[in-house]
């Protein structure tokens, strides 16, 4: 895990700051364990973890205003140099807008200024310690600087309400410890900090302008193109790590029986429109865009397409077949990587303690499995359906605009795969409804909701537009908290939608699909902590700002019709000069993954039963032992419960016993320091200490 520190004291403690580290109330001097100084004192900055050194840039005017740069950023060096002189008047916004996916930190005499993302990807967090403020890109070294106890109260949130912004707030897992939301920067002077916002969203009271269809297509297509430039443009990195002899094997061989990636650069290819493209994006540009030892033509232009073929799910022949037809591109090398029951979701939930919990722990070494047989820099399509795809909430948006008959053709086709006709006056009355709600009231009937344990929702793809037609729904998982945890999350959400002017200031819609996305980022994040491959770097240009932005500027109208992604995508090859897709390119690919999750639910019950005997959820008082228990032995059998919902509470699981099981600390000093922080389980109110 790479991330970076700092910490801006106050003036009176400014004397107890150096270069080897920073003064605690103890007395002790700490500092991050594998470091590296960016600047010293009285604010001082490292960066800690496998940084490659193309990865971390520091551009200093003087002594006192430098600005630190880190991770993938297409920016020059002079237009670093160009943004800290900007950054000395305040302004922010310039600094989020360069090609690539970075962190940038700047500092003008005692002012410190820490640059989230807009999608959480990159997220920034902080915490009070020593009579200033602490911060960092990850939330456990944090925690464990300031010895935080788990935050209960925020994992029954993460469980009960995941996509509700309300609910979880600014807090993590760890008490104490606080995350800016995306969109915003942590700005400190002299230790007082203040959390600032640097984009403009659209008002409840006013719509942004409309943008040209046309013109918004060429502007995703444009930012797409830069943020894959940005990272082929970079110097590349090529382990200097010989394997080791192996018999009869070459250097790429061996690599991969290591578990190391190919040094180049791949991608993921499947049928589905979002890894497709950038696949053929980055063979396409000019350039070298990989190395593919022991392959190629001789020029080393080929880029290493990776394919997963799942052994153990069928119904994705389709969608190798069309993975095929697109490698069959002169620059593209095509690999098709197999896997049956032992990578299937599930199968092995060893692993790596991350900084947060999320869902795809379940699945990590699957993903794992994959990225082996990938380069040392790897793009993949994640993000593109949360950043293109229209929330169902978005008809309300569309509804207030005035714009109903932009929503024919999306109720006509959800009409199409019901088979009933009054699917249009349903959608359209809930939709209706929404853009009538005030945001409080939609915020105090999910309170309701989690008291009175009302979760059932309308079934098939119609039930979940209708379902998601509101301005907060309970999370998958909700209906196996125990009541207490419920009303506690109840209380947490009836107190943010009491406080005085609090509301989100955006369109249902918008709102909605922001906090998808925040959530998505979020779980990209710890996918990335969990399968990560030694010199490997996973690529998320979907992500990227400059690419959140160009997205959000597609008019509604347009992402709302069916197909829109594919269709926009599509789009942006022809401008690129990528036209001959084979059939059926950009079809949905949901079943497969479904398929494989429950395959993997009903491989694994027994393993996951046992997990579930005495679990560390039930000593917290978050679920009975017995009731989960059921419902998993329910859902191997094939019930139809959600699925997600269960992964939910098996990750959450495995993240607690990871972190508790977890020796040493992220910083060095007194032997105070050796402990495992946080220390154990903490019952919440009333619970039992059993559990079970």
């Amino acid at each position: 895990m790479r991330w970076l520190v700092g910490w801006s004291s106050t003036a009176s403690g400014a004397a107890a700051i150096g270069s080897a580290g920073a003064m605690g109330l103890d007395g002790e001097t700490v500092h991050p364990v594998g470091s590296m100084l960016l600047w010293g004192d009285p604010d001082p900055l490292w960066a800690v973890g496998d940084w490659r050194p193309d990865e971390v840039r520091v551009i200093k005017a003087d002594a006192q205003n430098r600005i630190a740069v880190l991770g993938t950023c297409g920016a020059t060096d002079e237009e670093l140099r160009l943004g800290l002189f900007t950054a000395r008047g305040g302004a922010l916004r310039h600094l989020t807008a360069w090609p690539g996916s970075y962190t940038a930190v700047v500092q003008v005499g005692r002012r410190v200024t820490v640059c989230g993302d807009l999608a959480g990807a990159r997220p920034v967090f902080y915490s009070p310690w020593a009579g200033g403020t602490a911060y960092a890109t990850a939330a456990l070294p944090l925690a464990d600087l300031i010895e935080a106890n788990l935050d209960y109260g925020h994992l029954a949130a993460l469980l009960a309400a995941p996509d509700v912004p309300a609910a979880l707030h600014d807090s993590t897992p760890y008490e104490g410890v606080r995350r800016i939301p995306p969109g915003h920067a942590l700005i400190l002077r002299t230790g007082a900090r203040e959390v600032a916002g640097y984009e403009q969203v659209a008002s409840l009271a006013v719509a942004a302008p409309s943008a040209d269809p046309d013109s918004a297509v060429d502007a995703v297509r444009d930012a797409l193109v830069e943020a894959v430039r940005a990272r082929l443009s970079a110097p590349r990195h090529v382990p200097d790590i010989d394997p080791g002899p192996v018999p009869g094997m070459g250097p790429a061989e061996r690599r991969a029986a290591r578990g190391m990636p190919v040094p180049g650069i791949g991608a993921d290819l499947s049928g589905g429109p979002a890894s497709g493209t950038l696949a053929l994006l980055a063979a396409g540009l000019p350039g070298m865009p990989g190395t593919v030892l022991g392959h190629g033509t001789g020029a080393g232009e080929r880029l290493l397409a990776v394919t997963f073929n799942d052994l153990a799910v069928a119904g994705r022949e389709s969608e190798l077949e069309r993975a095929g037809t697109l490698a069959a591109n002169p620059r593209l090398h095509h690999v098709v990587v197999t896997g049956g029951e032992e990578i299937l979701p599930y199968a092995d939930l060893d692993g790596p303690l991350t900084d947060e919990p999320g869902p795809s722990l379940i699945s990590a070494a699957r993903h794992r499995a994959r990225l082996a047989a990938g380069s040392a820099d790897h793009f993949t399509g994640y993000g593109a359906r949360q950043v293109l795809d229209a929330h169902p909430a978005r008809l309300a948006d569309l509804l207030m605009d005035r714009k109903r008959r932009h929503l024919v053709r999306p109720v006509a086709a959800l009409a199409k795969a019901d088979g009933s006709v009054m699917v249009p006056a349903r959608v359209y009355s809930a939709a209706r409804r929404l853009a009538r709600t005030p945001y409080r009231a939609g915020v105090e009937s999910l309170a309701e909701r989690l008291l009175r344990r009302r979760f059932d929702d309308p079934g098939g793809a119609v039930g979940a537009s209708l379902a998601a037609l509101t301005w907060a729904r309970p999370g998958p998982a909700a209906r196996w908290l125990t009541g207490e945890a419920l009303a506690e999350v109840s209380v947490l959400l009836q107190g943010s939608a009491n406080r005085s002017g609090v509301g989100p200031g955006q369109r249902p819609g918008d709102y909605r699909a922001r906090a998808a996305l925040a959530r998505h980022a979020a779980d990209i994040r710890v996918l990335e902590q969990a399968a990560e491959i030694r010199s490997q770097r996973l690529h998320t240009p979907f992500l990227d700002n400059q690419v959140v932005r160009a997205c959000r500027a597609l008019p509604e109208a347009l992402r709302v019709q069916p197909g829109a992604r594919a269709a926009i995508l599509r789009t942006v090859l022809e401008g690129a000069g990528v036209t001959d897709l084979p059939p059926g390119w950009g079809a949905p690919s949901h079943a497969s993954s479904a398929a494989a999750t429950r395959t993997g639910l009903r491989v694994a019950a027994d393993d996951l039963i046992d997990l579930f005997a005495t679990p560390l959820l039930a000593q917290a008082g978050l679920v009975e032992a017995r009731v989960v228990r059921k419902a998993l032995r329910a859902a191997a059998a094939g019930e139809p419960l959600p699925l997600d919902g269960l992964a939910d509470l098996v990750s959450l699981e495995l993240w607690l016993r990871r972190l508790l099981s977890r020796r040493g600390t992220c910083w060095t000093g007194t032997p105070a320091r050796a402990r495992a922080v946080p220390a154990g389980v903490r019952p919440m109110r009333g619970a039992l200490a059993s559990g079970t």
